[in-house]
This record gives C-alpha cells, structure tokens and sequence, in this order.
C-alpha cells in the first residue's frame, strides 16, 4: 500500500501522477485505429469524463489509492471497449469459441466494474465525509447509490444512440438478448457485493492509511 508520505510537487501523491500517465496512454492506445471513431467517441467519452472530473475535484476529496487504482482499471475497460466495441473484445470472440458461448461477454465485465467502482467510492465518501456510519441502512444506501448509477448509464446509452445516430447493437450492445439490460444491472449489484464483502479489509486499511 501507497504510503501517505508519497507526495511530490504540488501536493499530489507520485503514485496517482503515474495512474494519471498510464490512463492517457490506454487513451491514446484506444484512439488508434478503433473498430470505428463512430462509435469511439460515445462509448470512450464515459472514461474520459470520470477522469476529469477525479482531477477537477482531487484538491477538494482525495479518494484513497485503492480507489484510484480501481478507478484506473475501470476506465481501462472503458477504453478497451471503446476501441473493439462490447461486442468485439478479441480475447472475448476467442474464449466464445473456447466455451461455445452464444455471445461476447466482454460487456459483462464493463457492468461488474459499474457496481464494484461505485460501491468503493459511495462508501469511502460517505464514511469519510461523516455522512453516515455504518449499518444496514448504510449499505443498502451503497447499493441503491450503485443501481442508480447503473440505471442512468442505461439511459445515456439510449439517449447517446438516439443522439448520435450510432446504431443500438454497437452502443447497447444486447447482441440478440432481450433481458441484456436487467442482466447488466444484475452484474453490477453483483460487482457491488464482491467490492464491499471480498475487498472490505483491503478498503478499511487503504481509508485508514488516507487518514
């Protein structure tokens, strides 16, 4: 773990500068030659707008480092999608064929991070900002937070192919399922339970160390 004396000039930590680096080089990555720059820019734009808005707001609320770095891997997966699209993730095409899936299931773990990185940030800002404590009610806040967010992505992307004209296979990416939406909002309750049970120890200490 980072410890809180790694800082360099201007008071930001060394370790959320190389993030920082290492996110906009993914960016670049995902900027070359993507499936099509058409649906590029919708589908990169949610990892670009997370990131900015974890800049503008880091001299006000610094997430702890396990945070950021799961933020980072967030956004990656975000990128990563943007330049293949959900329904074209190469490792993704290539384990379909291994398991004879039916489908590409790379957008599965796009809305397990969706509730994983929420849950994390809901109860670390919550905690530390000494809005709650917690409790049961407390954690049934964490998750409605995460179903929120889910249910509004949901509606961006509806909103961005209607919008942009981009068709709704690449942006929505429900590959023939008509109960894709309610199985993406289930992967990210699911994301949200392993991030606040499986990663609960792991968390406390990296809030404790921010302290």
């Amino acid at each position: 773990m980072i410890s809180k004396e790694d800082v360099s000039y201007e008071g930001v930590k060394i370790s959320h500068k190389f993030m920082l680096f290492v996110f906009i080089l993914v960016l670049i990555w995902s900027a070359i030659n993507p499936f099509s720059y058409i649906t590029w820019a919708p589908l990169a734009a949610p990892a670009i707008i997370f990131v900015l808005v974890m800049v503008l707001t880091y001299k006000k609320f610094e997430f702890s480092t396990f945070v950021y770095l799961v933020i980072l891997a967030h956004t990656i997966i975000l990128l990563i999608g943007a330049k293949y699209t959900y329904e074209r993730n190469p490792l993704f095409d290539y384990l379909m064929e291994v398991f004879k899936w039916n489908r590409n299931h790379f957008d599965r773990v796009g809305h397990f991070a969706q509730g994983f990185t929420p849950a994390l940030m809901a109860k670390e800002l919550l905690l530390r900002k000494g809005y709650l404590e917690k409790s049961k009610m407390f954690y049934y806040i964490v998750f409605s937070i995460v179903l929120a967010i889910s249910a509004a992505y949901e509606l961006a992307e509806f909103a961005a192919s209607k919008i942009s004209g981009v068709p709704k296979e690449y942006v929505l990416s429900l590959q023939g399922d008509e109960w894709d939406t309610q199985k993406d909002m289930i992967m990210a309750i699911i994301g949200a339970a392993t991030a606040l049970t499986l990663f609960r120890r792991v968390h406390d200490k990296s809030i404790e160390d921010q302290k």
